[in-house]
């Protein structure tokens, strides 16, 4: 079998320097092979473990994980590399996992989570990551969506699935990751101890599938969105080494939920390609002090985190800080605000290279290293794919001209975009126009090749005739100082049709100040910063925005609200 990464050389000659800075020669230089097989763990983590048992490679382990008590874990490629075997025996033997079996996996931060991912590529299983926050109801429907054999967690979720499981037909195998035992299920830590350190890697096709993610659900029920060997196995390489801008030399940190696709992204596929470490603080809840004193603490070079983590940091003010070994700095998950770049670089004299991509793809559009920065902008397509801004019938508009994101699967579809939405074809076909995978997001070229964010389609607001994307009203807004955060939305007018509303998040500071000049302040705020057009003519002021399990605002819910009165 042809192994991609012995044929570029573990990533690093077939494709141009870091230094190089030139968006073109990346684009021109961009030849991925795609062999007729691929499994991610045997093709490249254990290539990486050859490399460092011939001395080839720097001494950063492949995983280094901390509590924030004192414990660490660290482990070499070669130990990745035993241990999931070990790990890939329990769930072939104890568990009778065949390939195309699907697991659910549902831990936080703990080094097992890493450990699994591997084993379920070298068993050929299909890998289902979901969020700790997932409540009872949630993971009922995971688990009779996916017809999931097997899942895996801890004590903190195994009562709710204890709750469901009498409803869930195919679930049979049931294994704790805990120190403790529970009647029904199977012990990882038991089983790991005993089980042989000798597996035979699955022969998996490039097609094969690897990964379902379920959608964050901000439109709608969430999808089941799978992926095959090859599309974050090799797909991830651009954002690895042009987005991230990774070596074997780095260090990695990505504070990414476990449950979502950017974990996947970031802190196994793009990091490991590149033979780079990825660091972990178990870190249960998210808090800037703890970041702050880690970024400074241990030798980290790349922090990836997204735009609501970057505005809580320059809240909190950094320069107390001295985050010395840090070099690079990027954003994915929603758009960032310009204004939170620039204290961000104030503050840390770096800049924030902003990412763009869904579940469904690997990076669609990114500010890579080397590349001139916009800020608001999400930079330049991938090499990956072929983006156009098309209108309502799948026709390529021109530069300035707002329309639909997407991506050319015609006449040959992407091998690094998702295959399809798990045993729905309707909605999977539903996501095609003309030549086009429609993205549901709308944005804006510009002259330059720069793709800008607007909305998701069914945001963007129609006012009096005017089009009026809400990322644009919220970033002003947030630039003022007694806006922690806000949500822009429609609301019904009898004259207008529609008119903005914004739901805003106050700061403590301001908080107790008089709602309707609070009101008149911000809508002069933001006339003043973008087009007077675009204000929000509604306001209301809320402790907090409704937000989906990832994080992300659910504009859906509020607009719903607004058009139900």
């Amino acid at each position: 079998l042809r192994t991609p990464l012995r044929s570029l050389q573990l990533c690093s000659r077939c494709y141009p320097s870091h230094a190089s800075g030139s968006y073109e020669a990346m684009k021109q230089q961009y030849r991925p092979e795609v062999p007729e097989y691929f499994n991610f763990a045997r093709d490249v983590l254990d290539r990486w473990a050859e490399v460092e048992k011939e001395g080839k490679k720097s001494k950063n382990p492949a995983l280094w994980w901390v509590d924030g008590a004192g414990g660490e874990v660290r482990w070499s490629f070669e130990e990745l590399g035993v241990l999931s075997r070990k790990a890939a025996n329990v769930l072939s033997d104890a568990c009778g996992l065949q390939q195309g079996d699907r697991v659910i996996l549902v831990l936080p931060r703990l080094p097992e989570w890493w450990l699994l991912n591997v084993a379920c590529m070298r068993t050929g299983t299909v890998l289902i990551p979901g969020t700790q926050q997932l409540t009872a109801k949630d993971i009922l429907h995971r688990l009779q969506k996916s017809k999931a054999k097997c899942i895996i967690t801890d004590d903190s979720v195994a009562p709710a699935v204890d709750s469901v499981v009498a409803e869930c037909q195919s679930l049979k195998f049931r294994l704790l990751v805990s120190e403790g035992h529970r009647e029904g299920w199977l012990s990882f830590k038991d089983l790991l101890k005993n089980a042989p350190s000798d597996h035979q890697c699955v022969p998996t096709k490039c097609r094969d599938p690897m990964a379902i993610f379920f959608t964050s659900g901000t439109t709608g029920s969430p999808k089941m969105v799978e992926h095959s060997h090859c599309s974050y196995g090799i797909g991830l390489t651009v954002s690895g080494r042009y987005w991230l801008d990774l070596t074997s030399s780095d260090i990695l940190w990505n504070t990414s939920d476990t449950g979502w696709a950017k974990a996947a992204w970031s802190s196994i596929f793009s990091a490991w390609i590149q033979g780079t470490c990825v660091f972990v603080h178990k870190m249960p809840h998210f808090e800037p002090r703890i970041v702050f004193e880690s970024l400074s603490r241990f030798p980290i070079t790349v922090f990836c985190s997204p735009p609501t983590a970057y505005r809580m940091f320059v809240q909190h003010k950094v320069p107390s800080y001295q985050f010395q070994g840090l070099r690079h700095c990027v954003s994915a998950g929603e758009p960032i605000n310009p204004d939170v770049m620039q204290e961000w670089k104030a503050q840390t004299g770096l800049d924030i290279h902003e990412g763009y991509g869904q579940t469904e793809t690997v990076l669609v559009c990114g500010n890579f290293k080397g590349t001139r920065i916009k800020p608001g902008s999400m930079g330049k397509p991938s090499p990956e794919y072929d983006v156009k801004i098309i209108d309502e019938k799948g026709h390529i508009l021109p530069a300035g001209k707002e329309g639909d994101i997407a991506i050319r699967v015609k006449p040959t579809r992407p091998l690094f975009l998702f295959t399809r939405y798990a045993d729905d074809p309707e909605k999977t076909e539903a996501t095609v126009r003309g030549d086009f995978y429609v993205t549901g997001d709308r944005g804006i070229m510009d002259e330059d090749g720069y793709f800008w964010f607007v909305g998701r389609a069914d945001d963007v607001i129609n006012s009096a005739g005017y089009r009026i994307g809400p990322f644009e009203v919220e970033s002003a807004l947030v630039e003022h100082p007694a806006v922690v955060e806000s949500a822009v939305v429609s609301s019904p007018d009898p004259i207008r049709g529609e008119v903005v509303k914004a739901f805003v998040v106050l700061t403590s500071d301001y908080a107790s100040c008089d709602p309707e000049k609070m009101m008149k302040e911000l809508q002069d705020h933001v006339k003043k910063v973008t087009a007077p057009y675009k204000y929000p003519r509604k306001m209301e002021f809320v402790q907090q925005l409704p937000k989906t399990v990832s994080g992300k605002i659910k504009r859906n819910e509020l607009r719903h609200k607004e058009w139900r009165q």
